[in-house]
């Protein structure tokens, strides 16, 4: 595990699961990525994957961490035997991220309702062909 700052990684509560100074109900375990349930879940099986390197946000961390953590969330969703889950993972406080640590939820969508799972307001807006297309060559140069 490495970090740019060690009082961060001393204090962060995911490095610490990481280490075994915090215990975990551990699913899926690999040399980059630690998988385990959710202890405050938003329904039955909501677990969380966990690169074993410190990176606070996406853009920071190293894309072989990437690699490792899509295929255990694939495992998960299948080991759950949900038809309807989301994975989701959040990059600032705004965007609610609330443990400055990259990690992916896998979220059981069992029902319908509002009462268990995501429940995810979409405030999709109105753009024009040619805003779109003036965004598209902004990002695009960018990469």
């Amino acid at each position: 595990m490495m970090a740019s700052n060690a009082k961060t990684l001393a204090s962060c509560i995911f490095c610490k699961i990481v280490k075994g100074e915090i215990p975990s109900f551990k699913l899926v375990e690999t040399d980059l990525s630690l998988s385990f349930l959710d202890v405050g879940p938003l329904s039955k099986g909501h677990a969380l994957i966990i690169p074993k390197y410190h990176a606070a946000k996406l853009h920071e961390l190293p894309d072989l961490y990437l690699a490792d953590a899509l295929p255990i969330a694939k495992k998960i969703a299948i080991a759950l035997g949900v038809e309807n889950y989301n994975v989701l993972q959040n990059n600032g406080r705004i965007a609610h991220q609330l443990v400055d640590h990259v990690h992916f939820h896998v979220i059981p969508k069992p029902s319908d309702g509002e009462t268990e799972g995501l429940v995810v307001g979409w405030p999709a807006q109105e753009v024009s062909k040619e805003e779109l297309a003036k965004l598209h060559e902004e990002i695009k140069n960018k990469l």
